[in-house]
Parts: C-alpha cells; sequence; structure tokens
C-alpha cells in the first residue's frame, strides 16, 4: 500500500484515527500528512477530557490520617534513673560533709548523729517534690548543681560559711498552677512535719541532754529550711505555692516560722 501523502511503498502503513487515511512511518502524524481533521487532533473533546480527568481522580487516593485523643494516665511508680542516683550519692555525701564540719561538739558520735539527721532531712525535702511530681505524671528527678555544689563543699571547709544546696529535683511537663504549687509545697511541708516530730521526741527525752541537743538540733534546721523555702521570692518553693495558693502559703510559712522561733530559744 502506498503512503498517502508521498506515495512511497508500505508494507505495514499507519492508519490515521482522525482522517482514516494510510500513510508511512514519516507521516503518520496528523501534524505531518496535513490531515483535513486536524481540529479534532489539536483539540479533543471537552467531555474527553472530563472523562480522563475523572478516571485519574478515581484512581488516586486520598491522603488520609487517623489522630487518636486520650488523657495521659500518669505512672503511679515512683522512678530512679542510674543517673538520679549518682547525682543523690554525690550531693548525700556533701551534706555528710557539711554535718561533720558544723562545730556544735567534739563529740564524734555527736557529729555523726546530726550529720545523718540533716542529711536524711535534706534527701526527704527532694523526695517529697519528685513523688509528687511523679504521681501528677510528670519527669521528676534529682540533680546536682553546679554553683550549689561549689557552694556546699566550701561550706565543708569554712567555719562561718554554712549552706546546704548542692542541688535539686528538676521536673519537666506542662505543669499549671495548681500541680505546680502542690508540687513545690511538698518539700517545706515535710521539713515542717520532720521538725514538729523532733521537737516532740527532743522534749520527751529531755532527761538526756546529749540526745535533748541532737533532736532539738534536727527541729532547728527543719524549721529553718522550711522558713527559707517559703520565701515568695525568685525559685523558691515559697513563689510558685504563693501563686497558687495564698492561704496555703501563708499557714505553711507561719507554721514554720513559729517552729524556727521556738526550737532557736533552746539552741543558743
Amino acid at each position: 500500500m502506498k503512503c498517502e501523502k508521498c506515495g512511497k511503498e508500505v508494507a505495514l502503513p499507519f492508519r490515521c484515527p482522525y482522517c482514516g487515511g494510510y500513510f508511512c512511518a514519516e507521516h503518520r502524524l496528523p501534524e505531518n500528512h496535513d490531515c483535513p481533521r486536524m481540529d479534532l487532533a489539536r483539540a479533543p473533546k471537552r467531555e474527553t477530557r472530563l472523562v480522563a480527568v475523572q478516571k485519574q481522580k478515581q484512581k488516586q487516593k486520598p491522603y488520609e490520617y487517623a489522630v487518636t485523643y486520650a488523657p495521659l494516665k500518669p505512672k503511679r511508680r515512683i522512678r530512679f534513673s542510674k543517673k538520679e542516683i549518682e547525682h543523690l550519692t554525690a550531693a548525700t555525701l556533701l551534706v555528710i560533709g557539711v554535718g561533720l564540719s558544723l562545730a556544735f561538739s567534739t563529740d564524734i558520735g555527736f557529729l555523726v548523729s546530726f550529720s545523718v539527721m540533716i542529711t536524711a532531712s535534706f534527701l526527704l525535702h527532694e523526695m517529697a517534690h519528685k513523688i509528687t511530681a511523679q504521681k501528677y505524671g510528670f519527669w521528676a528527678e534529682f540533680r546536682i548543681s553546679l554553683t550549689g555544689a561549689i557552694l556546699t563543699g566550701i561550706s565543708i571547709i569554712t567555719p562561718f560559711f554554712k549552706i546546704i544546696s548542692p542541688g535539686a529535683v528538676v521536673v519537666a511537663g506542662f505543669t499549671d498552677r495548681e500541680s505546680s504549687g502542690k508540687i513545690s509545697v511538698a518539700g517545706p511541708l515535710t521539713n515542717i512535719v520532720l521538725s514538729m516530730i523532733f521537737l516532740g521526741v527532743a522534749f520527751s527525752v529531755s532527761v538526756s541532754p546529749f540526745y535533748f541537743q541532737i533532736f532539738m538540733l534536727g527541729a532547728a534546721f527543719n524549721a529553718w529550711i522550711a522558713l527559707f523555702n517559703l520565701i515568695p521570692f525568685g525559685i523558691l518553693d515559697g513563689f510558685k505555692i504563693f501563686l497558687w495558693d495564698k492561704k496555703v502559703w501563708a499557714l505553711a510559712f507561719t507554721a514554720s516560722l513559729i517552729l524556727t522561733i521556738v526550737t532557736y530559744r533552746f539552741i543558743l
């Protein structure tokens, strides 16, 4: 068969879908053989385009995703990491060192007993913060503070400068004013309770000057720690408690102030 454009003999000619003519490979396209139905080739019907677009959309799957909202359930188990234990150990040694450096007595037994007492008081204060925070579902671990550790270390070797602040419990999470206040008040409240316990024990063993002085010093130490932390300023616990509930702050501050005055009357 001959190409209808150039007359070339073609064994397998190409048929134009628009005009129906037969052409060679060179002239098979509509624009190469001056197809009389070029308008159809250049501008396909709108209906044809719409059908093609619709079929393409049917093949495409829409992007879907699902989001499940559920309240976070706080984990009640108290957790300690290896790093936290290391920091607690270092802080414990620093506090014991400060306790042993206090010149209340030349009796080694007295100094050791008092050191154990103030170290336990410090750790219970920090653990109260930690336990309360973790019960609310927050991440909370004790961490050494470089500045605090240096000041506490200096307190061991200096006779007049004494401060116990090697670190604190770090809380991570979006806390509101109420949860932050309750976490903060847990520490000073622990010291208030310890001060009252030590004060009661001191009076119950008042016949023994040795034990009376140890427990009275423990009561005074805890009262002072609570009073200092309840100052409503800066990063201290008292500021967060004051923002949360002024009545709770006033009660805790008054209790610690009374205990401080009462205990220091017996140790001066």
